[in-house]
């Protein structure tokens, strides 16, 4: 019987040994604890603008038979301009003061190359000015916050309003207005791709606009089934659009502005009811009223309107026309 060299252990006992030293060196090569997740907070969407406000839909949509225009907007006739009065006025003064909405594309806006104002609004101005003083040029532009003008015409920190925001139906006590330098159809701005191409596409949407009571009022109206965003601007319209807290945009001459600050936007819709724009003057100052009609009534003749139409507002399609003034007197 040959006996087993003394220092050569048993194979079982090596064999032990290896399966040791294999879970030695399995557990130093397991897998690294699973990270632990953390959080950086919670997802909230992005605020609203300031002064905006939630309009949700009516329980029981008012009557189709309501309905949707409003008397025709009827102003003083042009006449003889008056020595004195508000007119003297200005020209002792040397320029004409308006009071105007500074970040309303093609409307009236800072260009961003000159930093000049400029716009459809703006042009109108100028043209009064050409009339009354001789140059264009003599008019001092002053910002216009969200109301509609009136506390700056009543402490006379303006001669004239020219914004776009369309007339109510029933024209307030506090200003006195132009005949209608504008009228446009209201419409939608969406996403391209977004499925929305009528106010029916709106219900249980939601849609943003003016806070003007004509803009909301007609929305109610076209789209009674949609939540309304009103807010006091209309880029805070367009701001919405683009970070995705409304579905779409209605409005009427503004709309072009709009989309051409952004690619990604487009005008759809069939024509729904028209807004009307006027020039706004301090109540009692008619020897203005009837002046400034009188520049209006000689940009729809000599073809001035038309040239300002296709130069601020052609994407909202060919020029229609100037409006047909309405007069009082």
């Amino acid at each position: 019987m040959v006996r087993p060299h003394p220092e050569r252990r048993p194979r079982s006992a090596r064999l032990l040994a290896g399966l040791a030293v294999g879970a030695v060196l399995l557990a130093g090569c397991g897998a690294p604890d699973a990270p632990t997740p953390r959080f950086s907070g919670d997802f909230t969407e992005f605020p609203l603008s300031a002064g905006a406000q939630l309009i949700a839909p009516p329980e029981e949509p008012p009557p189709a038979t309501e309905t949707s225009a409003c008397a025709a907007h009827a102003s003083l006739r042009p006449g003889t301009p008056s020595l004195g009065g508000t007119l003297g006025d200005i020209r002792a003064r040397g320029t004409v003061v308006v009071a105007v909405d500074q970040n309303t594309n093609l409307f009236s806006f800072r260009d961003p190359t000159t930093g000049a104002l400029t716009g459809f609004g703006v042009d109108l101005a100028r043209e009064v000015a050409r009339d009354l003083l001789g140059d264009p040029t003599k008019v001092e532009f002053r910002p216009l916050g969200t109301d509609d003008g009136a506390e700056m015409l009543a402490h006379r920190d303006a001669d004239m309003v020219v914004r776009p925001v369309a007339l109510p139906c029933e024209a307030p006590q506090d200003l006195a207005f132009s005949a209608v330098y504008l009228e446009a159809s209201r419409r939608l701005v969406v996403r391209h791709g977004s499925g929305i191409s009528e106010p029916a596409d709106l219900a249980r949407r939601r849609v943003c606009t003016h806070h003007d009571p004509a803009s909301v009022s007609a929305l109610s109206r076209i789209a009674p089934k949609a939540t309304i965003l009103a807010v006091p601007d209309w880029d805070d319209c367009l701001m919405a659009l683009q970070q995705r807290q409304v579905d779409a945009i209605a409005g009427a001459a503004v709309l072009a502005g709009l989309v051409a600050q952004d690619p990604n936007l487009e005008i759809v819709g069939p024509e729904t009811d028209s807004a009307e724009y006027a020039i706004g003057v301090a109540p009692g100052n008619d020897d203005l009223v009837r002046f400034v009609n009188g520049t209006l009534e000689r940009l729809r003749t000599d073809g001035t309107w038309t040239v300002l139409y296709d130069r601020w507002l052609s994407s909202l399609g060919p020029a229609p026309g100037p409006p047909v003034p309405q007069y009082q007197d």
